[in-house]
């Protein structure tokens, strides 16, 4: 028992110092390999030091021989100073050999050398003097196809003319007498021409892969200066513009604070890139500049921006190559209205291209809503239905077959306002596959109450289209200017949240944010054949028009009605004789007709019809005296068919004036002239410049490039890159923080909170119950309650 008891004791006692023992044994064992690991190291750099000497010896060998194995006509130009030249340079490589083979050197290269050092001689120099060589051509002996090494200089050789030239060895005296004697040797004869016989020298074959396979470029770092005092307080500018916009400084404005603070600094906002004139796709504004500056410091420390408390970063990506776009309106055929017709054809040509899927979302009313909205008491009874007749009526007209999907969401048609308000979440009714684009026509009126997700959020990027000027028809309205004043906040509020981009089809619409002014809209097809029929027969001297002036459009108030009845009552001796037809229908078709006539003015009120009607070929002048449109697609359409077009000065009509058959006035007095002038002479016939800028094919083309959608389409354009230096992309959006994204976030943020409360809701003139869609329209499309959809969970 005692000697199992002492043996047991032993073994404890040496179990610890066999474990030290053991870890001791491993540290030692891992401490040779290291040293192993140098040695080799160092072996392998001295041996190709040796197979550097060695070349260099074949290479003077070879320059002592008098024929110097060159084609003749490199032997007559070999002179006897070349070769006493070379002949010097034998000592001064014994020099540098014994130098470099010094004790010291190697116990140098063995200090640094450990298993993770790296080489420390820079071969750049070497390298990119060669790879220039290659680079360029033999142009002196006029020899096309040549090697490209002959021209290579001994001063690119050796790295000079570089900050800090002369590498790591650059002190050494033997270094700086051997450089001299090449740069004189340099001016006695042209390196390529010794070296023309060589090209295939194994010498050479053997340095260019040893300089492959050895060095390795280092990476530039230059530091970027911290950002200054003014280009804080001017990026502080550029992110408070949602703020002080809504304080009343307009985004010009500052825009010039922003300018003014970039001014005195602005070489030092550019990169040295920009500096030197290389290309990048910078703008040249100093917003840009700012973005830039910011982008370069905040890569420079690492930083790297992954969104913020708002972002989505799980949004849709198409797994095909094409992409979805979803065209989202608030009105439908047969409705005739411009954001019915005008998304419709929209929709037809961007499916046209077939480089994208696209889908059109219009609203579905119920069967009573149907009976207050369409014309001639038209009605369906099912989607399908109504599919029917939009396909049917577009492609009567556009001559092809679109291919692009239709789709419907609950809509309810509100009396006072004249216009469909969406019910429920629009959005949910395009699945997440197809989240990809989206093209919101008015973008604020689909958003006034919309209670649902973010636009921005499900979708990658989303354009808006203004369409009508609602802050002109408020005004016109009981205590208008108050509610004019609500309204606009509000759709600054909607566009900024919910688009990234808002296009308006011209100035006489409210200036919203992200927006910018273009015209999208182009000339139903037909009306063009009418126009050019028209032409053709003005060519051959027969008469196209047989009737006068006509006015056709929405019977109205606000649709200028009120300014025509007013022109014509204050001129009607000046217009003596002057007969106008009037097409439309509408909910002020009494009042206007009973009005006119009480004034006894010289109007014939007719139902309203296509303005393709074969009815109204014949008339010559169309007047069309609105102030409240934002672009009146039926003065594009007279225009399309060749005739005069009398209209007021106006932002609406900016994009009309350089049509020659298109005469505006400033007052009344002007009306009265250009009313004569049409009806004494006969329109010009359209250039086909004109006819192309007046279609569909080039109202797309400027979609396209306004809405940036060229650019999203585009893989290779999706990421724009502001700028690239020392071969370094600096992204903006990866790099920098934006606080008009926070912003925007907070506002739709709020916005949804205000939205989800019934009563907010009805006291801004939503109407009751269109939170969410009903039963019957649940019945209609085949939807789940609302209540199953999206339920509520509660105690």
């Amino acid at each position: 028992m005692e000697t199992t008891s002492t043996s047991t004791r032993t073994n404890s006692n040496n179990t610890p110092f066999s474990l030290i023992s053991r870890g001791w044994k491993e540290v030692r064992d891992s401490a040779d390999a290291d040293l192993q690991l140098m040695r080799a190291r160092a072996n392998s750099f001295k041996n190709l030091a040796n197979s550097f000497d060695r070349e260099i010896e074949n290479f003077f060998n070879s320059a002592s021989i008098a024929s110097f194995s060159v084609p003749s006509p490199l032997k007559s130009s070999t002179s006897p100073t070349e070769v006493d030249f070379v002949k010097k340079l034998r000592p001064k490589f014994s020099e540098i050999r014994r130098v470099y083979s010094a004790p010291e050197i190697s116990k140098k290269v063995l200090e640094k050398w450990g298993p993770r050092a790296k080489l420390g001689i820079d071969l750049s120099a070497i390298k990119n003097a060669i790879v220039a060589g290659e680079e360029e051509g033999e142009e002196r002996r006029g020899v096309v196809g040549l090697d490209r090494r002959r021209r290579l200089g001994f001063r690119e050789f050796w790295g000079e003319g570089k900050e800090g030239g002369g590498g790591q060895f650059g002190e050494w005296k033997p270094i700086r007498v051997l450089k001299r004697r090449l740069r004189e040797f340099e001016k006695k004869s042209e390196f390529g021409e010794i070296f023309g016989g060589f090209k295939n020298s194994e010498f050479v074959e053997k340095l260019k892969s040893s300089l492959k396979a050895i060095h390795k470029e280092p990476q530039e770092s230059k530091e970027v200066p911290p950002l200054d005092v003014p280009e804080l307080l001017a990026y502080l500018v550029r992110q408070s513009e949602p703020f002080l916009d809504q304080l009343g400084v307009r985004k010009d404005v500052c825009d010039k604070i922003v300018e003014s603070l970039c001014s005195s600094r602005k070489n030092q906002l550019l990169l040295p890139s920009l500096s030197s004139g290389e290309s990048t796709l910078l703008d040249e504004n100093a917003n840009d500049e700012l973005d830039l500056r910011i982008a370069s410091v905040l890569q420079s420390t690492g930083h790297c921006y992954d969104g913020g408390f708002w972002t989505d970063l799980s949004k849709h990506h198409p797994s095909d190559r094409k992409r979805h776009v979803a065209i989202v309106t608030t009105a439908s055929l047969p409705w005739m209205t411009g954001t019915a017709v005008n998304p419709l054809f929209r929709a037809a040509y961007l499916a046209k291209s077939e480089k994208q899927n696209v889908t059109l979302l219009v609203p579905w009313l119920c069967k009573s809503d149907q009976e207050l909205v369409y014309p001639n008491n038209l009605t369906f009874t099912s989607p399908e239905e109504q599919e029917n007749y939009i396909r049917n009526w577009l492609e009567e007209r556009i001559g092809f077959k679109a291919n692009f999907k239709i789709s419907f969401y609950p809509g309810k048609f509100a009396k006072e306002r004249r216009s469909i308000i969406p019910a429920g979440d629009t959005s949910q009714f395009i699945p997440s596959k197809d989240a990809d684009i989206a093209i919101l026509e008015e973008p604020e009126h689909l958003n006034w109450y919309h209670h649902g997700k973010r636009w921005t959020t499900k979708f990658n990027h989303v354009v808006g289209v203004v369409h009508t000027n609602y802050l002109e028809y408020i005004k016109r309205e009981k205590n208008g200017a108050l509610q004019a004043f609500f309204v606009k906040h509000i759709n600054n509020l909607v566009t900024r949240a919910y688009c990234h981009k808002v296009l308006r089809l011209s100035a006489a619409t409210q200036d919203l944010p992200k927006s910018v002014i273009c015209n999208v809209h182009g000339v139903n097809p037909k009306f063009l054949k009418i126009g050019e029929k028209v032409a053709a027969e003005s060519e051959l001297g027969q008469q196209a028009f047989s009737k006068g002036a006509y006015f056709l459009g929405k019977m109205v108030w606000a649709k200028g009605y009120k300014e025509l009845i007013h022109l014509l009552a204050k001129h009607k001796n000046d217009l003596d004789g002057f007969n106008l037809d009037v097409f439309g229908n509408g909910e002020d078709a009494n009042e206007v007709q009973t009005t006119a006539k009480r004034l006894d003015l010289n109007l014939n009120f007719l139902k309203g019809r296509d303005h393709a009607d074969d009815s109204l070929h014949g008339y010559k002048v169309f007047i069309n005296p609105s102030l409240s449109d934002v672009l009146c697609t039926a003065t594009a359409e007279a225009l399309a068919m060749g005739k005069f077009v009398v209209c007021a000065d106006h932002p609406s009509n900016e994009y009309f004036r350089s049509f020659p058959n298109c005469l505006t006035y400033k007052t009344s007095e002007d009306f009265v002239a250009r009313v004569k002038e049409a009806l004494a002479n006969e329109p010009h016939p359209l250039t086909p410049e004109q006819i192309y800028n007046l279609s569909w094919e080039a109202a797309t083309q400027r979609f396209m490039q306004y809405s940036e959608l060229d650019r999203v389409l585009d893989p290779e354009k999706d990421d724009v890159k502001l700028s690239k230096t020392n071969g370094r992309s600096i992204t903006k959006a990866v790099s920098t923080p934006n606080m008009s994204e926070m912003v925007d976030g907070g506002l739709a943020f709020a916005h949804y909170c205000l939205t989800g409360n019934e009563l907010l809701r009805l006291c801004t003139g939503a109407i009751p119950g269109t939170r969410d869609y009903d039963k019957q329209h649940c019945k209609d499309l085949h939807l789940l309650p609302p209540q199953v959809e999206n339920p509520i969970y509660g105690w």
